[in-house]
């Protein structure tokens, strides 16, 4: 970190100025990482000297804690459009993906709320398998469509578009192409045909049956959902620190 005359208008002025190595260092980064940041146009285009050597001023140090507090709040891609936005005068164009950002955690949260009413439903819910359709085949899992749509008394084309939702995610026959649908396809379809005709969305039941397998059953749920509410309130608290070092960014 080197003290420098300050510009030609203002020749009794300082400056700290900085090398890449110190805006990294306050950050764990590598210098070749801010260098690529600037490149990027996250950072403002550094001076040179005669040399060709960068030369980076609290300028740049205020842009690099800005964008990686975008990261953290909206991730890489997000940060780098708002950034970019900035640099460009394209104020507004930041300031929408700051608010789509607010939009989506926003969503987020009624889709969790959708989710522990409908986890609420399944706990107070007796969950037993539907009374055979008349002719349902007795045969041993793997089902087909068919036949998983006939014990559910519903269509094909119903578990085609729970498929679609991504609630169901059955194999295929190697052979055939076919759909099959083991012993926890035929466990995500009893759980959508329960929460359907309670109401919910598609959406909502997608989220449940994907909260169920990655938490691994429904008595581990109430952790996993703990855990997402956490993420999302870290998420909003990350927001609010990245929307303060933008405003300070945007009126320096």
């Amino acid at each position: 970190m080197v003290s420098n005359p300050g510009s030609p208008g203002n020749p009794g002025s300082k400056r700290t100025t900085l090398r890449p190595a110190d805006l990294a260092r306050e950050h764990g980064l590598s210098p070749q990482a801010v260098r690529n940041y600037e490149q990027d146009g996250f950072l403002p285009p550094a001076e040179r000297t005669a040399t060709g050597y960068r030369i980076y001023t609290e300028l740049h140090a205020t842009a690099l804690r800005t964008f990686l507090a975008l990261v953290r709040a909206y991730g890489h891609r997000t940060a780098g459009a708002i950034m970019n936005a900035v640099h460009d005068g394209r104020t507004d164009d930041a300031l929408t993906a700051v608010h789509g950002g607010h939009t989506q955690l926003l969503r987020d949260r009624e889709t969790l709320t959708a989710v522990r009413a409908a986890v609420d439903h399944l706990a107070t819910t007796t969950i037993t398998a539907p009374v055979p359709a008349p002719g349902d085949p007795a045969g041993p899992l793997p089902r087909s469509i068919g036949e998983l749509a006939h014990r559910l008394r519903l269509t094909p084309a119903t578990l085609r578009t729970w498929e679609a939702a991504g609630i169901l995610r059955p194999a295929r026959d190697p052979a055939t192409g076919y759909r099959v649908f083991h012993a926890s396809d035929v466990r995500d379809a009893d759980l959508a045909h329960l929460l359907r005709r309670g109401g919910y969305r598609l959406q909502d039941i997608a989220a449940v049956v994907e909260q169920i397998r990655t938490a691994g059953g429904t008595s581990a749920l109430a952790a996993t959902l703990a855990g997402w509410q956490q993420r999302l309130t870290d998420r909003g608290l990350a927001m609010l620190n990245a929307a303060a070092h933008l405003h300070n960014y945007l009126v320096r």
